[in-house]
């Protein structure tokens, strides 16, 4: 306890772009995103400042931190008693203006352009043509191999590397339609509550947090390591429905054609779990250009436009006929307390819908 209280009164007596550099001093690159992570909440509660606000503060602070610390010539923290000495031992790198990422030619890739050219941050997107599963993509954003990439949410993944906490698709990914097999038609059209549906099993790939979020409501699951094999299981019995993104199940299925198999037209499955960039814990200011790009585009309007325009979200509700269907709503157990829920703007008006009853 004293400990806690000691820092809270220095973080209170030093300014804030000194608390930013101390951080910056006293943690090693691969530990400084964590902690800056808390000491960026209590900064924002601290002082009322935006995220946006904040977090463009806090690269600015951070670049320049780096920059006089790279330089034997600065003296910038020489009135200073935790002034760091310019040794070799000090010196930082500088920030690599090349990202590489796993992300393909689709509206993700194009927002992440967009965010870092909105950012004035000179980044240039390379992108890996190797393919990756998502325990890989992982482990390479932790080596520093991959920089960004996007996903799902999961609580062990924000813990893990980097969330950029804006919305990729306005929650449309957790708005899920069902692929099943024909022969089924009928009995999916019969089911009407919960209880009904806890008759039929899912199909999921295991790395996809989806998984366990069906399992965690206790929805009978399952699961394959790789994606590909969930269509023939499908179609061989081992389950009755695999649910996909709205905006993602028609070209899914195109790219797996079977005849025995199609879109079902009568359930919504729903459940709050947005996905969102991540960015390599080595790379925070990146992570940093990224949400000031996303939040410059959400001020004026321009993601919004985007997103209808390239997801072709108008026809979309047309054919997906959202309001018709029967939804089946599930909980997200550990969805973080820091989801922008209340930030109405980031979010499609799915949630709110009542269906078919």
């Amino acid at each position: 306890m004293a400990i806690h209280l000691a820092v809270a009164m220095r973080v209170i007596a030093m300014g804030m772009t000194s608390v930013i550099r101390y951080v910056f001093t006293r943690t090693t690159t691969l530990i400084i995103t964590k902690r800056a992570a808390c000491w960026s909440l209590f900064i924002i509660a601290l002082t009322g400042l935006s995220t946006a606000a904040f977090t463009v503060f806090a690269a600015d602070t951070a670049s320049s931190h780096f920059a006089a610390n790279s330089n034997p010539n600065s003296n910038s923290n020489s009135g200073s008693s935790d002034a760091i000495k310019p040794d070799a031992s000090h010196i930082l790198p500088p920030i690599s203006k090349t990202i590489v990422t796993t992300i393909q030619q689709t509206w993700q890739l194009n927002l992440l352009k967009e965010a870092l050219r909105r950012s004035d941050s000179g980044y240039k997107v390379q992108q890996m043509s190797t393919q990756m599963n998502q325990k890989r993509k992982v482990e390479e954003a932790l080596a520093g191999t991959v920089d960004v990439f996007w996903s799902m949410t999961s609580k062990e993944l924000e813990e893990t590397v980097l969330p950029v906490r804006i919305p990729l698709f306005k929650g449309l990914l957790g708005n899920r339609l069902l692929i099943i097999r024909k022969a089924d038609e009928t009995r999916f059209a019969n089911v009407k509550t919960m209880a009904d549906f806890r008759q039929l099993k899912a199909g999921q790939n295991r790395y996809w947090p989806d998984a366990t979020i069906l399992e965690a409501n206790g929805l009978p699951v399952v699961t394959s390591y790789q994606y590909t094999n969930l269509y023939p299981m499908l179609e061989g019995g081992r389950f009755d429905y695999l649910a996909l993104g709205a905006q993602e199940i028609g070209e899914e299925l195109a790219s797996h054609p079977d005849p025995a198999l199609k879109v079902d037209s009568h359930i919504l499955l729903q459940y709050r779990s947005p996905a969102y960039f991540f960015v390599s814990p080595k790379r925070p200011e990146l992570a940093a250009a990224i949400l000031a790009g996303l939040e410059s585009m959400v001020s004026d309007g321009s993601f919004d436009e985007m997103f209808n325009r390239e997801l072709k979200i108008e026809q979309l509700y047309r054919e997906a006929k959202f309001e018709q269907r029967v939804i089946i709503r599930l909980n997200t157990p550990d969805l973080s307390p820091l989801t922008p829920i209340e930030r109405t703007e980031l979010w499609l008006d799915l949630f709110s819908m009542q269906g078919a009853k």
